[in-house]
């Protein structure tokens, strides 16, 4: 979850800073002629002036400009003032001014302003969390630039909506739309800016996907292009990156590596001027030396940087600062200042109500107060149940937008046309009388036919992806269970361990006090075990039917394969082996490996024929799954998702897997896992 993290506060600042720096260097000269707004908008714009001076000559400028003619000047006068509020902060005007540019564009039917409005508005929402308003409003303007033949702001637009799709947790959907970005924008003259947002966005997807190689290879094609003269300076898009690349090897727990990388962006001119890189460069960098025990500056590093993150008011930054001082002084042996930073930071997390920072103030508490570990717990797996479905809601919500946009377009489109027809339908009926009249009638009813037709296929479309994508994140999701399941328990073993050694201490004292010690250590002993228990019970409740009886579990999949598809299913399961001995792991792995295998089998193979054969060969389980059908190329056909998954699987059982096939000769997959590799741990292993 500290990944999640870092990975937002990095998108924000590439893409938050640069929108807001982009409005102002796109504002369009002043040509009125009324030397009294010419001021206003001046004196608005001076960062020498009082923000509260500022904020009163805008309104001012407001007033003037709202009260004139529905002209091109005063469109573009009324995103001068959009801009100023934006740049003093004041969005609650920002948006009531840009609503306003926005309906006198559509009364003229002004398609340049209209689509600045929508991209206007879409930062809006965006910067207030409303993902799904944001997301609408972004995909409007790319509609009209799509029209218009315009790949520069198309591509801008699909920036933004990928942003948005990471923020919400669609990282597939996020990474597709980049790539349609690239595919768009190529061959276009002066792109770089718009070249260095996507790659550095596929260098955040990649690293919080895992997949560091490919997001150290994007991050540096965005250093390439960081240097740009057309990405202006006060971006600081290089340290930006360099920042990007440390944080990315900080993941990796290369240290050194990263430290470099946060020195090369400290290094950067003019940095100062970026508060918020610069707070954050300072922090990962003390984080890096805390991790390599360079403890000669630390903790100053840590208090300068939240000093000027308290001073900016960037919460998120406060949040990560204190949970970083929260583990600095863990390592001190300081559990008190460790306590309170990691409760200062819990407190700042539930009053911004970011799920992912109450996520990460959650799990440093459980580890600092085990005696604790039990409430915290419980209460972290709750909330990062909530934020999965909400993320899910989310990138469902995505497509709806996207369909529903298009369903109202082409209603309107259908309602004009219906429209014209009856003006025409009208004419032809004082010329021509009821012949002509019927005639056009009938077309009318095909047309209509037609349309329901095309609305139906989209409706199947639409659902075929969200049900597709509601399998990925139930997917994401129990993996992440698996992961926080294995992390609280070999945490409170470790204390199990402890509590042990110190029991062996005693074994030599018979004292009343050792007595007494020796008691409260096997109470505290008994207290820690029954957490494990709820813990890992609660964790794995979904599995428990699957590990309790694998055999029942599989012979119920087969029987269902049988009722629900003609295919010949013929299963052969050796009875002889003593499942009860086998990690839960690998049950569960070879039971979501031959569901996914008869899944494709049904899909692609149209076989009359499948076979399933698993039994213990030597010191280890083979499984074989076989069909008839159709084949394919295996040099060829690239590897699919499914065929990924049980890849994936077989690596975490230390396993074999070969897969054997030919075009019209059938596939024959063969799974191999060592049966030593595979015991359950007895009590004495622990």
């Amino acid at each position: 979850m500290k990944s999640k993290y870092f990975i937002f506060l990095i998108l924000l600042l590439s893409f938050v800073i640069f929108g807001c720096s982009q409005k102002k260097a796109k504002s369009i000269p002043i040509t009125s002629s009324e030397d009294s707004l010419s001021i206003y908008f001046s004196l608005a714009n001076d960062l020498s002036q009082p923000l509260q001076n500022r904020q009163e000559n805008n309104h001012k400028a407001f007033e003037i400009v709202a009260n004139h003619e529905n002209d091109s000047l005063n469109r573009v006068n009324l995103f001068k003032v959009a801009n100023r509020y934006y740049n003093i902060n004041n969005l609650k005007d920002f948006n009531k001014t840009v609503h306003l540019v926005l309906e006198k564009s559509e009364n003229v039917k002004d398609t340049l302003h209209i689509t600045k409005a929508y991209n206007y508005l879409g930062d809006y929402y965006d910067s207030q969390g409303v993902l799904d308003s944001a997301f609408l409003f972004y995909y409007k303007a790319e509609k009209i630039f799509v029209k218009l033949g315009d790949n520069f702001n198309i591509g801008k637009s699909l920036i933004h909506k990928a942003t948005l799709q990471y923020k919400a947790g669609d990282f597939l959907g996020s990474e597709k739309s980049v790539f349609s970005v690239l595919r768009i924008i190529k061959g276009e003259k002066q792109v770089n800016n718009i070249l260095y947002d996507a790659y550095n966005l596929l260098g955040i997807i990649y690293g919080e996907l895992g997949e560091y190689e490919n997001a150290i290879s994007y991050h540096n094609k965005a250093l390439l292009i960081s240097g740009d003269q057309s990405i202006p300076e006060e971006f600081q898009s290089k340290a930006m990156t360099y920042n990007n690349i440390g944080f990315l090897y900080l993941n990796k727990q290369k240290y050194s590596l990263a430290k470099k990388y946060f020195q090369k962006g400290l290094e950067q001119k003019k940095l100062i001027q970026k508060p918020g890189l610069y707070a954050m460069l300072l922090d990962n960098l003390a984080y890096s030396k805390f991790k390599l025990n360079e403890s000669e500056v630390l903790p100053k590093l840590f208090y300068q940087s939240l000093k000027v993150r308290d001073s900016l008011k960037l919460t998120s930054g406060i949040f990560i600062n204190k949970i970083h001082l929260s583990e600095y002084f863990v390592s001190k042996s300081d559990t008190v200042k460790a306590v309170e930073y990691s409760k200062e930071a819990l407190l700042l997390a539930r009053r911004t109500n970011i799920s992912r920072d109450i996520l990460v103030a959650l799990k440093q508490l459980s580890i600092i107060e085990p005696e604790k570990a039990s409430f915290y717990s419980k209460e972290y797996i709750r909330i990062n149940e909530e934020l999965q479905k909400e993320e899910r809601k989310m990138g469902e919500k995505f497509s709806r937008i996207e369909y529903e946009t298009d369903e109202i377009k082409g209603q309107n489109s259908s309602l004009e046309l219906q429209n014209r027809n009856l003006v025409y339908i009208f004419s032809f009926v004082t010329i021509l009388g009821l012949f002509l009249y019927i005639i056009k009638d009938q077309k009318t009813r095909n047309r209509v036919l037609l349309y329901k037709q095309q609305q139906q296929k989209a409706n199947e479309d639409i659902y075929n992806l969200m049900i597709s994508q509601q399998n990925s994140i139930e997917s994401s999701r129990v993996e992440e269970k698996k992961r926080v399941a294995q992390e609280l328990h070999d945490g409170v073993l470790g204390r199990m361990f402890g509590i042990r050694m110190n029991l062996d201490g005693l074994n030599g004292f018979q004292d009343e006090m050792a007595i007494n010690q020796r008691s409260s250590y096997l109470n505290e002993l008994k207290n820690i075990e029954q957490d494990i228990r709820e813990i890992s019970h609660d964790l794995n409740k979904e599995k428990s039917e699957l590990i309790n009886n694998f055999v029942a579990i599989v012979d119920n999949l087969f029987e269902e394969q049988r009722k629900t598809f003609p295919s010949k299913l013929i299963s052969n399961i050796d009875r002889t082996i003593k499942w009860e001995l086998i990690e839960n792991s690998v049950k569960i792995n070879l039971y979501r490996i031959m569901q996914e295998s008869l899944q494709n089998i049904n899909k692609y193979a149209n076989a009359n024929t499948i076979r399933i054969e698993l039994k213990k060969k030597d010191d280890n389980l083979s499984l074989v799954i076989s069909d008839n059908g159709v084949g394919f190329n295996t040099k060829i056909k690239k590897k699919g998702i499914g065929i990924q998954n049980m890849l994936t699987r077989i690596n975490e059982c230390n396993g074999e897997f070969h897969i054997t096939s030919k075009k019209d000769e059938g596939t024959i997959i063969t799974i191999i896992i060592p049966i030593e590799q595979s015991l359950k741990p007895t009590k004495n292993d622990n």
